[in-house]
């Protein structure tokens, strides 16, 4: 019996062999990701331990990002406290404010992920990096000093359910409506600790970036991970950002999984996840009469430059409605200079929205961006729990950037099949 891209990714770091679904191990961690809201506990917990110097300095990666730039003292300060443990423990790969970025955009596109790494963060969506064959998870605090300090971490090898995803790509139809679509199938738990491995025809028509949305949206469905057994598009996509060494692991043919859900595109239409799950998907025309308050383009979902290309396409020469705003967050720094040079952002502007630095800010509900109560948002982000942006008495409604750009125009949720060619 074969195994999983998974299986055989931790069998490597834990030094065996083989390693089975269930059992107990302890791995090398490749690179451990850290940002500004997580580290500080992690930190706090290495002190009260008295370990005053972190394993490997180089595995370490620092990208302030939610509260980026500072809202208010209290984060400011949590900033500069990182900034002076980062300088103590000779941590060199830190982006700060002008070369940063929302940490699961900038982290791969800087290169710090590689096929068959290990890759840990403090944030639950660190399950973006599995689409290009690493596997990547989120993890608490504690468990974030201890990789620090100790440059491995223990798992459970988790079992693997196989989203097998094939037919044909329907027009308005992005990564995210199917994403939004696996998870309204199986439930916000449905894959609870368990490796989500995504293959299929569609999937490998699909460009890195929309990869990394469906892989991102993984813990949504409860998941210890995403992943997606790496191609040609992986390695253009890595060798052009890094020259580090790497192993590419894929599923054998014959390995176990726990479940393997079929799923046919070709009768999808855009999916709008309504309050208060991820997987409380809708088609978006059955949600027309929805007024929106807020268009959200942005986050670690949906923020790279293919996002912001896909809502420029429909609100070039549009305007966004009277009583709605719209604000367009790239994830990265580089993200938004090369949306800049394309003229995305006087696409966005020109339509009377705003256009913001990277920062994961409204998307957590922390800044530029908050909702009041009663106000509805239709949003490119991950999460539409009570709260999530603001008032527990606003509402938050989850789509592809191409709907977010088209209820933008119209002031309602809007099948962007009615702004496309």
């Amino acid at each position: 019996m074969g195994s999983t891209i998974t299986e055989k990714i931790l069998a490597k770091h834990a030094g065996r062999d083989k390693v089975n679904p269930g059992d107990l191990i302890t791995a090398e961690i490749d690179t451990i990701m850290c940002h500004d809201v997580t580290t500080t506990p992690a930190i706090d917990r290495l002190e009260t331990n008295n370990i005053n110097k972190v394993k490997d300095p180089g595995k370490v990666v620092i990208m302030p990002d939610h509260f980026i730039p500072n809202k208010d003292i209290k984060s400011a300060e949590m900033v500069a406290r990182i900034r002076r443990w980062a300088k103590e423990q000779g941590i060199e790969k830190f982006y700060d404010l002008g070369n940063h970025g929302v940490c699961h955009a900038l982290l791969p596109e800087q290169g710090h992920v590689t096929p068959g790494s290990t890759i840990v963060c403090g944030d639950s969506h660190t399950s973006t990096h599995g689409a290009l064959g690493a596997f990547s998870t989120g993890i608490g605090s504690t468990d974030l000093a201890a990789a620090l300090a100790t440059g491995e971490l223990w798992f459970k090898v988790p079992e693997t359910i196989l989203f097998d995803i094939n037919g044909k790509m329907p027009k308005g139809v992005y990564s995210k409506d199917i994403i939004l679509e696996i998870i309204r199938q199986i439930g916000v738990d449905g894959a609870l600790y368990k490796a989500m491995e995504f293959q299929g025809e569609v999937i490998d028509a699909l460009s890195v970036e929309a990869r990394m949305t469906i892989c991102n949206m993984a813990i949504e469905a409860g998941g210890k991970s995403g992943i997606i057994n790496p191609d040609q598009k992986t390695i253009d996509y890595v060798e052009a950002r890094t020259d580090q060494d790497y192993e590419i692991f894929k599923s054998n043919p014959d390995c176990e999984y726990s479940e393997v859900i079929k799923i046919d595109v070709s009768k999808l239409e855009p999916i709008v996840a309504v309050p208060s799950l991820p997987s409380n998907g809708k088609p978006a025309s059955e949600l027309k009469n929805i007024e929106i308050d807020q268009a959200y383009l942005g986050s670690c979902t949906n923020g790279r430059i293919e996002d912001l290309r896909i809502a420029a396409e429909i609100l070039k020469g549009e305007t966004v409605a009277d009583g709605a705003r719209m604000i367009v967050v790239p994830a990265t720094t580089e993200i938004w200079k090369t949306a800049n040079k394309e003229g995305l952002l006087d696409i966005f502007m020109d339509a009377g929205a705003t256009v913001s630095t990277p920062t994961c800010g409204a998307c957590l509900g922390g800044h530029m961006g908050i909702l009041a109560a009663g106000e509805k948002c239709i949003s490119s982000t991950n999460r539409n729990f009570v709260g999530r942006m603001g008032s527990p008495d606003s509402e938050v409604y989850l789509s592809s950037p191409a709907t977010v750009a088209a209820s933008a125009i119209t002031g309602k949720i809007t099948d962007p099949r009615e702004y496309l060619d």
